[in-house]
């Protein structure tokens, strides 16, 4: 059997893997072994931070809509079920720009779901 030379093979996977972890900190962006651990890492907690990134927007939301329905004498959660009844279908990021940016147009839905 012929002997395989991996050379260019093998420099093309560790520069792949060294382009990811530029901007890491010391040896994890240029030693192999300390950047696949780093990427195995980094990657794992980027997926999650993606997940966690939606939570966190919702939560927000939430928090607007409450301030500005309390300036409305309601709840978040009185506010939520008055809309559903009357079949309002705004969701919640809307309703938070809505509470934010334009108060009067908030203040009108909060009257027509009353």
């Amino acid at each position: 059997m012929p002997r395989v030379k991996r050379g260019k093979n093998a420099l093309k996977k560790r520069t792949k893997i060294l382009k990811y972890t530029k901007g890491f900190k010391w040896g994890r962006k240029s030693k192999e072994r300390a950047a696949k651990e780093a990427l195995l890492h980094a990657w794992t907690h980027a997926f999650r931070g993606r997940k966690e990134k939606k939570r966190t927007a919702r939560t927000l939301w939430q928090v607007k809509i409450n301030a500005a329905a309390r300036l409305e004498d309601l709840t978040y959660g009185q506010l939520i079920d008055k809309l559903n009844k009357s079949e309002i279908k705004l969701n919640r990021k809307i309703l938070a720009d809505l509470a934010e940016n334009n108060p009067e147009i908030f203040k009108k839905i909060i009257a027509q779901s009353k």
